[in-house]
């Protein structure tokens, strides 16, 4: 049995899984401040032929993976965008520029829809990006997530002290107020973002959402919209059965 490990290096978590080509046999997930918690994590783990990584938190992140999969034989291949890969065309001015998540997102997006869609990552910043009928990325959006928009708030706002906030409509408090206003801003740029790749594709298009922050804005969403856990991991599974020209 081939395996396969498939890291998705995050700004806040490392979410990982294994692969044997059908569907994943484990799957766990750590803070990036205890990623030293893979160690204990990965001890009893099958030895993967392969490991195919997207890290977007930096070169000493990228390290500490490294020393990570240094237990194994297998070198790790580290994700990054192209210009062209699984069917997915990429139309960034710069297509190295777009992250390993984003693009990895939008492969596995494309490996399931096959059609226009709008690929959502609502984590520490909430990415908003466009698929095309024919699998091109048109390009996408970077807002804060809900988190740094607080943190903005308050360190940017003298006599504005948060305590813990809830969704309102109409919120009566200024906790519930900084908090529902930012579930709304981000709910608010999707809904734009739906009503622009309509026009541009004639029919309103499939609504993923990925990210820590998914469920809260799902829950606030007026367009249909639906969730995908492992959208990074499985795009990239499907990078690395290209890159092999074989299935898992």
């Amino acid at each position: 049995m081939t395996y396969l490990l498939a890291v998705d290096s995050g700004n806040t978590r490392i979410k990982w899984g294994l692969h044997d080509g059908h569907g994943w046999l484990q799957q766990g997930a750590v803070a990036q401040s205890e990623s030293m918690l893979l160690q204990r994590e990965w001890q009893d783990l099958p030895e993967p032929a392969r490991i195919m990584v997207s890290n977007v938190a930096g070169e000493q992140t990228k390290m500490e993976l490294s020393g990570l999969f240094s237990r194994w034989e297998a070198e790790p291949q580290w994700a990054v965008a192209s210009a062209y890969q699984c069917g997915v065309r990429n139309y960034y001015a710069d297509p190295l520029q777009l992250g390993s998540d984003r693009w990895a997102a939008l492969v596995a997006a494309w490996r399931s829809q096959r059609q226009g869609c709008l690929v959502v990552n609502a984590g520490t910043a909430m990415t908003v990006d466009a698929l095309s009928d024919t699998g091109e990325f048109l390009g996408g959006i970077i807002v804060p997530g809900l988190e740094l928009m607080q943190k903005a708030l308050t360190a940017n706002t003298a006599s504005l002290k948060l305590g813990e906030g809830e969704f309102r409509d109409y919120p009566d408090s200024t906790a519930d107020a900084s908090y529902s206003g930012g579930v709304q801003a981000l709910a608010g740029a999707v809904e734009r973002m739906i009503m622009l790749l309509t026009a541009t594709l004639g029919h309103v298009p499939d609504c993923i959402v990925s990210g820590g922050t998914a469920p809260l804005l799902l829950a606030r969403l007026n367009i249909p919209a639906r969730m995908a856990d492992n959208l990074v991991l499985d795009g990239l599974v499907a990078i690395a059965e290209e890159t092999t020209g074989t299935t898992l």
